[in-house]
């Protein structure tokens, strides 16, 4: 059985930070309000977008009885520009490159939709790399519940898996999964490294192969 490395979208493989805040400054322009700073809308990310759309009107002071039409809002302006400024982090292809080579089936597994994950994924050049991609409304559950994961590795034929993210979230499903979790530093967890359970630990892309094949090789 191929080895599975499941792999969180943003803060993970992608910085979409930059094309969330603009989607999130355009909605509330739209409705005569001033902007978000950057920081404030990248904390606002991990849980999905009705989840950050929430958070955007609860700091705008937006009343919450408009929560479906500028979730449904957000959703078609942010997918018209979702690779604006949006880019993988460095090393990422080369990695996924790397890994597929050494005979690694790999996914994404995400809390946002699946069609606009997909078309980013695309749009990167990134999904030559995957062999499937579960989003936030694949299933009829997120992210921290683990049926993604499970229903990941019995797609990619039942062997070892090793869940690679960047969030408390991230972290949380894995463990709910019993699952080994790989914890990218650069992305956007909200608590320091310590605090957050994982097996690996890792700043740049160009590291994760091997360290991944070490982490299976002690699991095995």
């Amino acid at each position: 059985m191929k080895p599975i490395l499941v792999f969180d979208l943003d803060g993970t493989l992608i910085d979409s930070a930059p094309d969330l805040h603009a989607a999130a400054v355009r909605l509330l322009a739209r409705e005569g309000l001033p902007p978000l700073s950057l920081d404030t809308v990248r904390s606002f990310i991990g849980n999905g977008v009705p989840v950050l759309v929430e958070r955007v009107m609860d700091a705008a002071g937006l009343d919450a009885s408009g929560r479906d039409r500028l979730v449904s809002a957000f959703l078609e302006d942010y997918s018209a520009h979702a690779t604006d400024l949006t880019r993988p982090y460095p090393g990422v292809a080369e990695a996924l490159l790397e890994l597929k080579q050494a005979g690694f089936a790999m996914a994404v597994l995400t809390n946002k939709p699946a069609s606009p994950a997909r078309q980013i994924l695309a749009d990167l050049d990134l999904a030559q790399f995957l062999d499937d991609v579960v989003g936030g409304d694949s299933l009829g559950t997120r992210k921290p519940d683990p049926a993604g994961l499970h229903h990941l590795q019995d797609a990619l034929g039942g062997g070892q898996l090793v869940f690679v993210g960047d969030s408390e979230v991230d972290a949380e499903t894995a463990v709910r999964g019993g699952l080994p979790f790989a914890l990218f530093s650069e992305g956007y967890r909200k608590r320091p490294v310590a605090e957050i359970p994982h097996r690996v630990l890792f700043s740049a892309f160009h590291d994760l192969p091997d360290l991944v094949g070490d982490l299976l090789l002690k699991s095995a």
